[in-house]
């Protein structure tokens, strides 16, 4: 072996040991010894959507709020108008009252100057179990009661007058819900709602973005027996959820292997699950609009990175141990940035709309889309502000 040879494999042979040992914590998976990467069954790249905004419209959306919402997740209005209420990063629903946000509920009855503010919407991580994390938010229009979707105290549900939510279900099945993500009611008020995971908590979302398990599941809350019942199990990263306008089907979110499913609640179908559509990215969030239209919020779109890491868990394996920080491979994984994507399906599952910011501009990593009166209030888990974009701005 020639002397460069000899240089070349000791390097190598360095760099293994030091992934191997990861003396310095570096790597993305240091802290979960019992990390797994799993396969995602892909669809092929011709059954992949290829719509585009060739004008990114979405770089004509209004910045409100800058620093004023942390990570304003999911953006509801109450059954008279009001609002818009949003969960932020440090365990409130706060609402705006036209003129101001004002404290409206909040999910932890420990709070302490823990959750005091921070910087950005990430600060709060580290103590997101101690002062909540509200995710999914809907009123019921009939009581006008806010049920939440909190990451780590589960199914809750808050009066019209708002305070400390009162906790309606933490676990099924006799396991524990582990990051409680979004959730919608029917007329009867039945609840239902997803878990992305049995085995990672919100604020470990990269290691679970990362692992690609399947212990997620889609859940049934009865108000009148007050039970909760397993629908469907074994997704890879559940999220969104929403109600068809008949109320005959919902559809939720596969985040990991970017699809909608639609599971039947009424007809012959009744408890069965179809594939509703491919997506172009990878969903956060699913909202029905007056019309029945469905809005889903896309935080990046597929690209050659995040196929060959998602469809090779020894590669993937490989890239995580590297002495490269979470989020920076979370940033490979996605394509290099955060986009901002919003696609509009008809209730038959066809685009019907695509708009975007691919440059992440304006708007990026959009976690959901709210229609209301015209426009599209935008949120994001991982931004300091709400965006607004106009429908008329796309004619």
């Amino acid at each position: 072996m020639t002397r460069p040879m000899k240089i070349l494999s000791g390097l190598l042979l360095c760099l293994a040991v030091y992934c191997g040992v990861d003396p310095f914590n570096h790597s993305a998976t240091s802290g979960f010894p019992g990390f797994v990467s799993h396969k995602v069954d892909f669809p092929h790249w011709s059954e992949i959507p290829t719509n585009k905004d060739p004008q990114n419209l979405l770089q004509k959306s209004e910045i409100k709020f800058v620093g004023q919402v942390q990570g304003p997740e999911s953006i509801v209005f109450d059954p008279m108008g009001r609002g818009p209420y949003t969960g932020v990063a440090d365990g409130r629903v706060v609402f705006w009252n036209g003129d101001s946000w004002v404290d409206f509920a909040y999910t932890s009855s420990n709070r302490s100057a823990l959750c005091d503010p921070q910087p950005s919407p990430l600060a709060y991580l580290k103590n997101e179990h101690i002062c909540g994390r509200p995710l999914g938010l809907r009123f019921n229009k009939k009581t006008g009661d806010l049920y939440i979707a909190d990451a780590y105290f589960g199914l809750m549900k808050v009066g019209p007058e708002g305070g400390l939510a009162t906790s309606l279900a933490t676990e099924a099945e006799g396991v524990p819900f582990k990051f409680t993500n979004d959730l919608d009611i029917d007329d009867d008020g039945n609840v239902y709602f997803t878990d992305s995971s049995v085995n990672y908590q919100r604020r470990n979302f990269l290691q679970l973005v990362f692992s690609a398990e399947d212990t997620g599941r889609v859940l049934k809350y009865d108000p009148v027996t007050k039970e909760t019942t397993v629908l469907v199990r074994n997704i890879q990263f559940p999220n969104g959820i929403t109600l068809s306008k008949d109320g005959s089907f919902f559809i939720f979110c596969e985040g990991s292997i970017g699809r909608l499913t639609r599971y039947w609640l009424k007809g012959a179908k009744a408890g069965t699950t179809d594939i509703f559509a491919i997506l172009p990215g990878f969903p956060d969030n699913v909202r029905t609009n007056k019309d029945g239209e469905f809005w889903v919020a896309l935080h990046c779109r597929r690209s050659s990175p995040n196929y060959w890491m998602s469809t090779r868990p020894k590669l993937r394996d490989f890239m995580l141990r590297l002495p490269i920080k979470a989020k920076y491979q979370f940033m490979i994984f996605i394509g290099g940035w955060p986009q901002g994507i919003a696609v509009k399906y008809s209730p038959e599952g066809d685009i019907l709309q695509v708009l975007e910011d691919r440059p992440g501009k304006v708007v990026k990593a959009i976690s959901e889309v709210e229609e209301k009166d015209g426009k599209l209030w935008i949120g994001s888990v991982l931004m300091p502000f709400i965006a607004v974009y106009d429908l008329g701005s796309a004619t």
